[in-house]
């Protein structure tokens, strides 16, 4: 069965549609799912935006069926099942937190290391461990998670990517037994009361294991903190990606735990977004 319409009417029926739901960038979400349903690039869209296309009707019903699942504020990348980070593209799903931009300042701290063994707690997509086993010059990347369905996410992202990165499933260094130069953890720090005030795209779709922080946000950093000395060679590093409030917390609990060289780094924002320090 075929419809004859225009891209620009199909692209003005999503706007509106995710308009109504309250989707603030309506019309740029209406854009992708067009674009990945009927694959058209932007070029083609702008020349033939206006002349009637023969367009299947099935394609449609498609379209409109994931106009209607973002509507009910189900996450963009979850009903294109991708995100890109730091230039790669990630598998996600309802499984994994979705790879934030913020996080890619993270990456970039660790990338300004040369060389070494790293290990990413609470790997989740895997975003972190595959972008750094892909783009930097380390001599082993090893990623942990407590979710055997975030892990299987995790390895088919680095079969993607073409990378090798050791998986292992257990809460924190339950199954690790090694030391290694870098530490690197983006870990649940969100307090409860404040995942209440979430966008419904994050707190009714993405994993609450993946979101909550206990002790106000703080129990991964101190337990982080605490036995990561055991698992860091000499002068070994450590890197979290932080809350924006919670710099002076991550840096006393770092200090409490004798680490030196202790450093917040700001996102390009200016908000406070990673904290490193030395063993």
């Amino acid at each position: 069965m075929i419809e004859i319409t225009t891209y620009a009417k199909l692209l003005e029926e999503g706007k509106k549609t995710l308009e109504t739901a309250g989707i603030l960038e309506a019309e740029l979400d209406a854009w992708y799912l067009l674009s990945d349903t009927i694959s058209i690039d932007r070029t083609k869209f702008l020349v033939d935006r206006n002349d009637p296309k023969e367009l299947d009707h099935d394609l449609l019903e498609q379209y409109r069926s994931r106009l209607k699942k973002r509507a009910m504020r189900i996450p963009l990348q979850h009903i294109l099942g991708i995100q890109e980070f730091m230039g790669i593209e990630f598998l996600v799903n309802g499984k994994v937190l979705i790879p934030r931009q913020d996080t890619e300042v993270l990456v970039e701290e660790v990338l300004k290391e040369k060389g070494g063994t790293v290990l990413d707690l609470c790997t989740g997509s895997g975003c972190i461990a595959v972008s750094l086993a892909k783009l930097g010059h380390f001599q082993q990347v090893d990623a942990a998670d407590i979710s055997v369905d975030a892990l299987d996410i995790a390895k088919e992202n680095a079969k993607r990517a073409g990378v090798q990165v050791r998986f292992y499933q257990g809460n924190l260094f339950e199954t690790i037994t090694q030391k290694y130069d870098i530490i690197v953890s983006n870990p649940p720090y969100i307090p409860k009361e404040v995942i209440e005030t979430l966008e419904p795209e994050v707190k009714k779709y993405e994993p609450y294991q993946a979101l909550y922080g206990p002790n106000h946000g703080l129990y991964f950093y101190e337990t982080i903190s605490k036995f990561a000395v055991d698992f860091l060679n000499s002068d070994g590093k450590i890197f979290y990606e932080i809350g924006y409030d919670q710099a002076e917390a991550v840096c006393t609990i770092l200090e409490r735990n004798k680490y030196k060289e202790i450093e917040v780094i700001a996102d390009l924002s200016g908000k406070n977004r990673v904290v490193k320090a030395r063993k």
